[in-house]
């Protein structure tokens, strides 16, 4: 089982180093932002480097929504990070789930996620794997809770999308961790990468804010048990730095055995 964290993009390899990380993941750009990524001069180096490399979208990517202004130029750079991430010779691509706006039809945000993997699937696929992220909050959210992941899963699964478990979001969205993996694959048949994080807050919060392991709400022991059933890479993306996510990679490597 691989197993690193999320660092700064400047130099992953570095980073990857100092943790004593197998994997890493980092954005291409501004999280926050809509900018697409551009060439990197280490593209070679990160092809070729022994550490398996994750990036993730940014965060206001939200293909769901029926609002034409998000949702379109949501599309587009779902496109481009995706080619991006696969220049670097990247394992994945991971995006949150979304959500579609208070008063609009759910099913409506569910068919708008399967129209990106139709319309990829025309020209070939996507060149690498999508994986969906389980979200912490919101009402109208499409990968929250499970009944909604199923929905999701209705629409995008025959196009193969993967799946990324975030345990965080799945502990503040209200989803029991215990035997969590196996209700997962019950309905997406796959779980791609996990997010191994600790959460600040309580169970069923909302509140998507991450903490090391042992410092937050939810028991190491639940943590480490979700990464051996899903049986699949791990990414901390707990605080601290190259110190905190080091001692969390350690935690979680001392409790696997």
């Amino acid at each position: 089982m691989r197993i690193g964290a999320h660092v700064d993009s400047a130099d992953p390899i570095a980073e990857a180093a100092a943790r004593e990380a197998e994997v890493v993941q980092f954005f291409l750009t501004d999280p926050q932002g809509y900018d697409n990524p551009v060439p990197r001069p280490d593209a070679d180096t990160l092809r070729a480097a022994e550490v398996d490399i994750y990036i993730h979208a940014p965060y206001l990517i939200n293909v769901a929504t029926l609002n034409n202004r998000i949702r379109i130029p949501s599309r587009k750079l779902l496109a481009s990070h995706a080619e991006g991430a696969a220049a670097l010779g990247a394992k994945g691509l991971i995006v949150h789930g979304g959500f579609v706006g208070k008063g609009n039809d759910p099913a409506a945000g569910f068919a708008n996620w399967r129209k990106v993997f139709a319309t990829a699937a025309e020209s070939g696929g996507f060149p690498l794997p999508i994986l969906i992220e389980n979200t912490a909050g919101g009402d109208n959210a499409c990968a929250r809770h499970l009944d909604e992941i199923a929905r999701l899963w209705d629409e995008v699964g025959e196009f193969g999308a993967g799946f990324c478990l975030d345990t965080c979001h799945a502990h503040a969205g209200g989803e029991e961790l215990v035997d969590l993996v196996d209700r997962v694959k019950a309905i997406t048949g796959r779980i791609d990468l996990v997010h191994a994080n600790d959460s600040k807050d309580t169970f069923d919060s909302g509140r998507d804010r991450h903490d090391n392991f042992g410092h937050g709400k939810i028991d190491p022991k639940l943590i480490s048990a979700v990464v051996r059933a899903a049986d699949a890479p791990v990414v901390v993306e707990t605080p601290g730095g190259a110190d905190g996510q080091r001692a969390d990679i350690v935690m979680l490597r001392e409790h696997l055995g």
